[in-house]
């Protein structure tokens, strides 16, 4: 496999601690890097557990809001919007702003 070099400027604690996984594990920076680099994009698309409860909160808060309504109510709205969509829209010009 091809190396590619490729140049990273680290805040000192994030630097520290590299160092001291590689002198720990026994291993390169550049093979810390890379593992912590494929372990990150594994999870790149989960959500994070603090994401995760955050939005389980707004689903708690939200659903008790919705109203409650008869379907019959609901299929007649739905109607009506479909009726105002399919018939073109606006009849005249917007008045000039």
């Amino acid at each position: 496999m091809a190396s590619v070099k490729a140049t990273f400027t680290l805040d000192p604690e994030t630097a520290s601690r590299l160092s001291r996984m590689a002198d720990q594990l026994q291993r390169s920076k550049s093979e810390i890097v890379r593992e912590a680099v494929f372990d990150y994009s594994t999870r790149i698309d989960r959500l994070s557990e603090r994401e995760r409860a955050r939005m389980l909160a707004a689903f708690d808060d939200l659903v008790p809001r919705i109203p409650e309504r008869a379907a019959s109510e609901v299929d007649a709205e739905l109607a009506e919007l479909r009726a105002a969509r399919e018939s073109g829209g606006r009849r005249s010009a917007a008045a000039d702003l």
